[in-house]
């Protein structure tokens, strides 16, 4: 009794936390990650500035989160980088995961597909900094902003499929990261608005992603990426 009583109160507690944000500035943000997805078919799909792309928009938005986190001190929790619920995050999300890649894996076999080299580490380790960041855009800001806009009141049903199709387009032209990211995406949406927290979905986001383009996809993200530093 005494464990669930103070399960409510830290459930009671962490809303609290939310910031009184206005919708204008809910708006903007929005506004703001739609111009970061158009800066990725611009500098990623045309020009072919993938590490640029990257390197600049995890610096911009780094910078906007440390200064909201100079005036609001609890927005990093309120946004989802926390690790007081990974664990329960984890457990959460770790079956979807394991499902995921043995899927991957079916898909990679019948296609002819699977490229697993030990390229895969350095993405696995790098990665997951743009995984936890995509993931603070797409579901920390826009499905987390979305939810909790004052001036209208809208589905969580409703959030959850708009994200994912916004999440899915942004990985247009590619057809599998179109489908997989979209799947991705409305799971990811149910586990925030139940249980935010973004380091977890990041991680799995950027090693699902890893194993996607070494099994289903037959890309090499490391060579086409890193190795063109180099060659």
């Amino acid at each position: 009794m005494k464990s669930k009583l103070t399960k409510e109160l830290l459930k009671f507690s962490s809303e609290n936390l939310m910031p009184s944000v206005p919708d204008t500035r809910r708006f903007l943000e929005l506004l703001a990650v739609v111009f970061t997805a158009l800066g990725k078919f611009i500098f990623m799909d045309l020009l072919d500035y993938r590490l640029f792309y990257v390197v600049f928009a995890i610096l911009c938005w780094s910078l906007y989160i440390l200064a909201r986190c100079k005036k609001e001190k609890d927005v990093l929790k309120y946004w989802g980088f926390r690790f007081d619920n990974f664990k329960e995050t984890l457990m959460m999300i770790l079956p979807f995961g394991i499902l995921a890649i043995i899927s991957f894996l079916v898909i990679g076999y019948n296609q002819g597909t699977i490229n697993l080299s030990w390229h895969i580490f350095p993405i696995l380790i790098t990665y997951p900094l743009w995984g936890v960041m995509q993931q603070f855009l797409t579901i920390g800001l826009i499905a987390g902003n979305l939810n909790h806009l004052k001036s209208v009141k809208i589905n969580k049903v409703l959030i959850i499929i708009f994200t994912a199709v916004l999440f899915s387009i942004v990985h247009y032209p590619s057809l599998w990261l179109m489908i997989g990211t979209f799947f991705l995406a409305i799971f990811y949406g149910i586990v925030y608005l139940k249980n935010n927290n973004l380091y977890v979905m990041g991680l799995f986001h950027s090693w699902l992603g890893a194993f996607f383009y070494y099994t289903v996809l037959d890309e090499d993200p490391f060579k086409d990426v890193f190795l063109k530093l180099f060659l």
